[in-house]
């Protein structure tokens, strides 16, 4: 599964290139089309039998792709931590004869939680990475913001979704600015705003009006949740 997601991602990294650059994409269609299926892998790995950081751990793994080392670093644990996180789910869903299955629709809101925690930390894995040469890895940032809208497809009008593609999009909008020549950080009151990616920052929801400021506590909230 992970070299499958690293395909994914690679194909939507083209794709999104591509879409910046106004340009048609032989491989956007296709793209499109995975995120479908990697959405439903995502739900179906958040199994409720698990506890919602195996859920999410497991699935960082198993479905997207990152490293043991990148996951611990996410949920500020030593490898060796996750490593024996990881084992032990994987134990329990064999042990307990846990069959991944797609979760009916009824079921799928009790999963959208462990999801969002899911897409969040690709995402955050992309924006500054935990390890290697390179500060940003675009091709995660790609990956997260192609799941958000797919689950804003999904789940039209869900809030907490909005939010999340919204936080990701203003994000990602400086990604080409947040880099000098050399690859080093370039601090926000330094950055050349030019450079920013103006078709990114106006992001304008689908479905019923919303604002953003009563639902803005919940997108931080996210990443507090994985530390309790």
């Amino acid at each position: 599964m992970a070299s499958q997601a690293v395909a994914s991602q690679a194909a939507a990294s083209q794709a999104a290139a591509a879409a910046r650059a106004g340009k048609p994409d032989p491989a956007g269609q296709a793209a499109a089309a995975g995120v479908d299926d990697e959405l439903e892998l995502i739900f179906m790995c958040c199994h409720p039998a698990l506890s919602p950081a195996a859920q999410v751990a497991l699935t960082l793994r198993c479905v997207c792709g990152l490293s043991t080392a990148e996951i611990a670093a996410a949920f500020l644990l030593p490898e060796a931590t996750m490593a024996k996180r990881l084992a032990r789910a994987k134990g329990k869903i064999r042990d307990a004869g846990i069959r991944l299955r797609r979760p009916a629709a009824e079921d799928m809101a009790d999963r959208v939680g462990a999801v969002l925690r899911v897409v969040y930390l690709v995402f955050t894995e992309g924006h500054k990475a935990s390890a290697g040469p390179a500060l940003v890895r675009g091709e995660l940032c790609d990956a997260a913001i192609r799941l958000a809208r797919g689950l804003a497809g999904l789940l039209p009008g869900e809030p907490e979704v909005s939010c999340l593609l919204a936080l990701f999009m203003l994000t990602d909008a400086r990604r080409a600015a947040r880099t000098d020549s050399a690859g080093g950080l370039v601090l926000l009151a330094d950055q050349d705003r030019s450079r920013w990616d103006a078709a990114s920052r106006p992001l304008r929801p689908t479905g019923p009006p919303w604002s953003l400021s009563p639902l803005w506590p919940s997108v931080p909230s996210l990443s507090v949740a994985l530390a309790s």
